[in-house]
C-alpha cells in the first residue's frame, strides 16, 4: 500500500442517515453559527446581533401562545385554479409543491389560544408558502377568524409575512383586500381589539389592507414593511431614498406603526396590551 494512501485523511462518516437534522443555523445578517436548540430557546433571534430570523407559522404559534393552548381553526378551505393560470408551470403544480413543503393547504394558519392566560384568536401568515402571498383562501381564513373572534368575544391578532397578492389568482386575489377589511369591521362594531404584528417582510396588498388598519400595529425589529419595493419607488420618484427606508424603525419614527417590539418580549407586551384593552388581568 502506498504511503500517501495510508496517511490520507478519511472523511468522517455521517451518522443517522441523510435525513439527520442539521444542528446549526447561520445568522443571515452577521453570519454567526447558531446552535438550533439555543436559537429556539431565544425565540429564533440571533444572540450576537439581534437579527430576527423568519419563522414558519407553527414556530410563530409556539413563540406567541401559551404552551398547549392552541386549537386550529383553518385547514378546511383549499385553493383552486379558477383561472387556469399557466406561466412557466401550472398553478396546481405550484400549489402542490408549496403544500408539500409546508404541510398546509395555503399560506395561513388560524386558531384560538391564550397569551399569558388571556384568550385570543390568532391568524399567522406563512412566508414559506409561495412567499406568503394572499389568495382567495388567505382572505377567506382571515374573514372566518375575524367572525370567530367577534362571535366568541375575543381579541384578534394577525401576524403578517407576505410578498403581497398572489398573481396566479389575479383579480380574485385583489378582491381579498376589500373582503378582509370589511370582515374586520365586525370586531370594531363590538369593541373588540384587533392587533397586527408586522414581520419581515410585509408588503404589497397585505400592507395595503388588513395589516395596517389594526387598532394597534406592532412590528418586529428590522422588518421590511411597505407597498412597492424600494427600487420601484426610487425609479418612480427619481430620488435617493433615506437609509433604513421601509424598515420597522423608520416607520415607527414616521408614525406608521405604534411600536417595534423584540420578539423575545412580544408575549409580555401583547398580554399587557390586551389586558389593558379588554380590562382583564394577564397571568404573570
Amino acid at each position: 500500500m502506498a504511503l500517501d494512501r495510508f496517511f490520507r485523511r478519511r472523511r468522517p462518516q455521517q451518522q443517522g442517515g441523510a435525513d439527520m437534522p442539521d444542528l446549526w443555523t447561520q445568522c443571515p445578517k452577521c453570519k454567526e453559527g447558531l446552535y438550533n436548540r439555543d436559537l429556539e430557546t431565544n425565540a429564533f433571534v440571533c444572540h450576537k446581533c439581534g437579527h430576527h430570523l423568519r419563522l414558519d407559522a407553527s414556530q410563530r404559534v409556539a413563540v406567541l401562545l401559551d404552551e398547549g393552548s392552541f386549537t386550529q381553526l383553518s385547514g378546511q378551505v383549499h385553493p383552486t385554479d379558477a383561472l387556469n393560470f399557466q406561466d412557466t408551470e401550472s398553478y396546481p403544480e405550484r400549489l402542490k409543491r408549496a403544500q408539500k413543503k409546508t404541510g398546509r393547504p395555503d399560506a395561513i394558519l388560524t386558531g384560538t389560544g391564550a397569551i399569558l392566560g388571556l384568550p385570543v384568536t390568532l391568524a399567522v401568515m406563512d412566508f414559506a408558502f409561495s412567499g406568503g402571498s394572499m389568495g382567495s383562501v388567505v382572505g377567506e381564513e382571515i374573514a372566518r377568524a375575524a367572525e370567530h373572534a367577534a362571535r366568541h368575544g375575543t381579541p384578534l391578532i394577525i401576524v403578517t409575512a407576505s410578498g403581497g397578492a398572489r398573481m396566479q389568482e389575479s383579480a380574485l386575489s385583489l378582491m381579498q383586500m376589500a373582503k378582509t377589511t370589511v370582515a374586520l369591521e365586525t370586531l370594531a362594531e363590538q369593541g373588540l381589539p384587533y392587533v397586527s404584528v408586522l414581520t419581515d417582510p410585509t408588503t404589497g396588498g397585505v400592507t395595503a389592507s388588513f395589516a395596517t388598519i389594526a387598532d394597534v400595529i406592532v412590528a418586529e425589529p428590522g422588518a421590511l414593511i411597505g407597498f412597492a419595493g424600494p427600487r420601484v419607488i426610487q425609479q418612480t420618484i427619481r430620488q435617493s431614498l433615506p437609509d433604513g427606508f421601509q424598515r420597522a424603525e423608520f416607520l415607527l419614527s414616521h408614525g406608521m406603526v405604534d411600536a417595534v417590539v423584540d420578539r423575545r418580549e412580544q408575549r409580555a407586551y401583547l398580554a399587557s396590551l390586551l389586558g389593558l384593552l379588554t380590562r382583564q388581568e394577564a397571568r404573570a
